[in-house]
């Protein structure tokens, strides 16, 4: 019973899906082959993450993180935010393991928000290729608007979310 609460939503989706080929064939065979992709994607995408979050877990001490990105960090802790954001490959469920890690060591809500916000918004990959593409001033503009929105929405957010709301998110990472 434990099992089919906790994977209700595999099972259900795998029913669905089963029921759409068997009503259409065609659209059911999409669905499907579209649902393979994706989960080929993941499980080369996941292990890495894992890997490199162990190390981080294991390599970065508390005392590091908090002082780079914790509460007193100030406009270090932003401009590492963006950077280690900035910096990263891959999708954003990918961003959301490691600011888990990032909470675990003590850095600040806001800089891990500033960080998912960095990571979704403004990849160096794709700016390389927005200003290969879409020229500089896209590009740039882009950027420039970002910036601010991101930090914007984390400092809102965390001003938006109580103190025991805070804490519980922190209670979650630690729990992880």
């Amino acid at each position: 019973m434990k099992f089919l609460k906790r994977y209700r939503f595999f099972i259900v989706s795998i029913l669905a899906l089963l029921f759409l080929l068997l009503l259409n064939h065609g659209l059911g065979w999409k669905a499907l082959n579209l649902s393979m992709y994706s989960l080929k994607e993941m499980v080369l995408i996941i292990p890495p993450i894992f890997i490199l979050l162990g190390l981080l877990d294991i390599w970065v001490p508390r005392e590091t993180m908090v002082k780079y990105m914790g509460e007193k960090s100030g406009i270090k802790g932003i401009a590492l935010s963006f950077l280690l954001g900035s910096a990263t490959a891959g999708p954003l469920y990918g961003a959301f393991p490691v600011a888990a890690i990032f909470l675990k060591k003590g850095a600040k809500l806001t800089n891990v928000l500033i960080f998912i916000g960095a990571w979704s918004t403004t990849k160096i990959p794709m700016f390389l290729f927005e200003l290969s593409s879409l020229g500089v001033k896209f590009a740039l503009t882009r950027l420039l608007i970002d910036i601010p929105g991101i930090i914007l929405i984390a400092f809102t957010l965390s001003r938006l979310l109580s103190k025991e709301e805070i804490k519980s998110i922190y209670e979650n990472a630690k729990s992880l």
